[in-house]
């Protein structure tokens, strides 16, 4: 089983966000706030182009943002880890996971 991105609208803010799920569940980065659904879509597919990027990981006390390396904007946050290994891991598994995981929108409704 691969990692997978969810896209989920908040129902406080009325804004769209993407997390990206390991395989086994955990969130490993989460977005901002997104006005539009294809917004949120396009920083999903900046998360899987910069994944791999290693200058594209900024890392600030116990904690790190992926960046875009074209504009330097913040593409994603992880958590506040624990340590130093904790977020070497959390990194390796950003770019393990997001070139290819799937994405699962959950603002469709099924009937």
């Amino acid at each position: 089983m691969s990692g997978k991105f969810e896209i989920f609208k908040s129902e406080k803010n009325h804004q769209f966000y993407f997390r990206l799920k390991a395989s086994n569940g955990r969130i490993i980065l989460q977005s901002e706030g997104y006005k539009t659904k294809a917004s949120c879509l396009a920083a999903v597919k900046s998360v899987k182009k910069y994944a791999t990027v290693e200058k594209a990981y900024h890392i600030q006390n116990l904690h790190f943002n992926l960046k875009s390396t074209s504009n330097g904007k913040i593409i994603g946050s992880s958590e506040k880890y624990s340590s130093n290994a904790s977020l070497t891991n959390g990194i390796a598994s950003v770019m393990k996971n997001a070139p290819t995981a799937i994405i699962n929108d959950l603002t469709v409704k099924t009937s």
